[in-house]
């Protein structure tokens, strides 16, 4: 008796303070706020899953992808989980993005998870003041990230968990490193859980300031030198709030695989997310997933946000469609799969951004 009233203590605790959050974030920024943060990285989303489902399924996201969308559900890890995904972004344009992760379940209830992205850019002609035209080699910028995510469940209702990333970006002779935390929370109910609702906060965490060498100036005047270094202004990072809602409707036979945990041999999960941007206009999310006996997962979904159907005022490359799917191929006999996962998104202009990944479930 005494261990059930401390689940529900902490439960009461986490969503307590989740909510205090949620009313922090929600009067942080404004449309007029538009281009003035940085770290944009964090906003990208290089996980197949997830992004095929148009970010729609923040409430129902488990395993690695979670880390990105709402990290409650790496609660849902059987055991260990390995993954890594590439991503064409926006095709023709010379952009990647590269991501892996390694999830592992520590003691009954919790999951740790580990995970890195990065991104690629190129290699960008080195020009200066006296050689606007180049021909001093190149350079190449760098952006990336490194999370560590801790979830849990903290009874058969409510799952809860946060992620710490450490943040770095910038050129050769000048970088901004800074560190950012997510919050994410999922509450399931129904007769076999088919009702999720899940809140996260994502991308909170002090200013980042660029700094280095090609902050400074050096010149020479009547034979002696002198170095001018400048400081940058420091940057807010984009933070995020998701509020999110998923059903799942299941037919034909349902099994229950684990505890308050139903398969059936046919699932249709449509789903529902609202983001508000601090820095950036706020999006609706929909979409929909089929599964047949979760061996195969088909997903659609469209983002909105205003003026996205109009590609003369539109604030993003993203034209809001976006499909993908799921091939999980089981290992013997075992529970265990071996995931092929693919995502596609419409953009203009360029050729869309393609994600492909596989995921090692032991």
């Amino acid at each position: 008796m005494k261990h059930r009233y401390g689940k529900r203590i902490r439960s009461t605790v986490a969503i307590s303070v989740l909510l205090i959050l949620t009313q922090t974030l929600a009067y942080a920024g404004n449309e007029d706020r538009i281009g003035a943060n940085g770290a944009d990285q964090l906003l990208l989303n290089p996980w197949a899953r997830s992004s095929g489902y148009a970010n729609a399924n923040y409430a129902s996201i488990t395993g690695l992808d979670a880390m990105y969308g709402n990290v409650s559900g790496l609660a849902f890890v059987n055991q260990t989980q390995l993954s890594f995904h590439h991503t064409r972004y926006l095709g023709g344009s010379g952009i990647s993005l590269n991501s892996g992760g390694l999830a592992q379940r520590v003691g009954q209830a919790g999951v740790l998870g580990v995970s890195i992205f990065s991104m690629s850019v190129g290699d960008i002609e080195r020009t200066t003041v006296n050689q606007p035209e180049g021909g001093l080699g190149t350079y190449r910028p760098s952006f990336g990230h490194v999370a560590i995510s801790y979830a849990r469940e903290f009874s058969n209702s409510i799952y809860g968990g946060a992620t710490l990333k450490a943040v770095s970006e910038g050129i050769p002779d000048s970088r901004a490193q800074g560190i950012a935390l997510d919050a994410g929370i999922r509450y399931v109910t129904g007769e076999h859980n088919n009702f999720k609702f899940g809140i996260s906060l994502k991308n909170i965490g002090p200013k980042m300031r660029v700094s280095g060498d090609g902050l400074s100036i050096t010149n020479v005047l009547e034979e002696k030198q002198f170095t001018l270094e400048q400081r940058s202004e420091g940057y807010e990072l984009p933070a995020v709030l998701n509020l999110s809602v998923t059903y799942d409707f299941l037919f034909g036979s349902i099994e229950e695989v684990e505890e308050n945990r139903f398969t059936a041999e046919h699932r249709i999960s449509p789903a529902f997310n609202f983001m508000s941007n601090s820095f950036g206009q706020d999006q609706i999310s929909v979409g929909v997933e089929w599964a047949y006996k979760e061996l195969m997962m088909v997903r659609a979904g469209y983002t909105y946000e205003e003026g996205i159907t109009d590609r003369d005022i539109a604030r993003t490359l993203l034209t809001g469609p976006a499909a993908g799917f799921t091939l999980a191929l089981p290992l013997g006999e075992s529970e265990r799969t071996i995931d092929l996962d693919y995502s596609y998104r419409h953009t203009n202009p360029f050729s869309g951004i393609h994600t492909i990944g596989l995921m090692l479930d032991l």
